[in-house]
């Protein structure tokens, strides 16, 4: 399974450009399974959608006609707004056939208000595609270890953040991404954006991490790049079976004290 990450700077409140930007840059990488790109990646991180959130249409219909052109899954997440005028930060996941999968962020990032324009999504999404079971999970999401928690109702192989993480809290960004890997078994996939927006400055910092906590490869800081990495389903699930230790874990049965 070959997973492709792009790090980009965001053209401010346009998607018909970012898509012109992106879709030059995807063409330029190695062919890949899935490509992954930021949170908000056709108009960056707006607090306030009004006006600004696109409808369920233009940048999903690009991502499909991406996916069908690259011959792999293309995904990241989009402000979106509904007809009864609920906005989302909704993460599509897009198979080359057309077909999508989606996931609404959970925790909204109340210190800049996102919760008082977004909707919270209220449901975990895991997404299989080409033997491979992925997390699909945005920026904020990433501080909270019992949401993600991999578990044998709903287990996964990759999570994948996409995020807008701004570079002045980098080192929490990283310690987190390897947390996630460690605890949970997994690979982890973090795409983050970088340049700078009215809001903050974004430092990229994009990495896939192992299920061991090691970093497979890394896009450089403050600098519009890709990265290509191969993850081994099987070498996953040697390691799990040799050292089991998501079968050891808590269950909603036990009483703290």
């Amino acid at each position: 399974m070959k997973i492709s990450l792009l790090q980009h700077d965001i053209i401010w409140g346009n998607p018909t450009a970012n898509h012109e930007k992106i879709e030059e840059i995807l063409w330029g990488l190695e062919k890949s399974d899935v490509y992954v790109l930021p949170e908000m990646f056709s108009t960056g991180f707006g607090v306030e959608p009004k006006g600004f959130a696109e409808t369920e249409g233009q940048s999903l219909a690009w991502m499909q006609r991406m996916a069908r052109e690259l011959g792999g899954a293309v995904c990241g997440s989009v402000a979106i707004e509904e007809e009864n005028g609920s906005c989302y930060n909704r993460f599509y996941f897009v198979r080359p056939n057309g077909v999508y999968e989606s996931y609404d962020k959970r925790h909204l990032f109340s210190y800049a208000d996102e919760h008082r324009y977004y909707t919270a999504g209220r449901e975990r999404a895991v997404v299989e595609f080409r033997g491979m079971r992925f997390l699909l999970q945005i920026c904020y999401d990433l501080r909270f270890p019992v949401f993600s928690r991999n578990n044998e109702k709903i287990p996964y192989d990759c999570a994948l953040y996409v995020a807008s993480w701004p570079i002045t809290r980098q080192a929490v960004w990283d310690t987190l991404l390897h947390a996630r890997a460690i605890e949970n078994q997994c690979y982890v996939a973090g795409v983050n954006r970088v340049g700078t927006d009215k809001n903050s400055h974004y430092g990229g910092g994009t990495m896939v991490v192992d299920p061991y906590g090691n970093t497979l490869a890394a896009c450089p800081l403050d600098e519009e790049s890709a990265v290509t990495v191969e993850l081994d389903l099987q070498k996953l699930k040697d390691f799990r079976r040799k050292f089991p230790v998501l079968k050891d874990a808590d269950r909603r049965d036990v009483k703290s004290e």
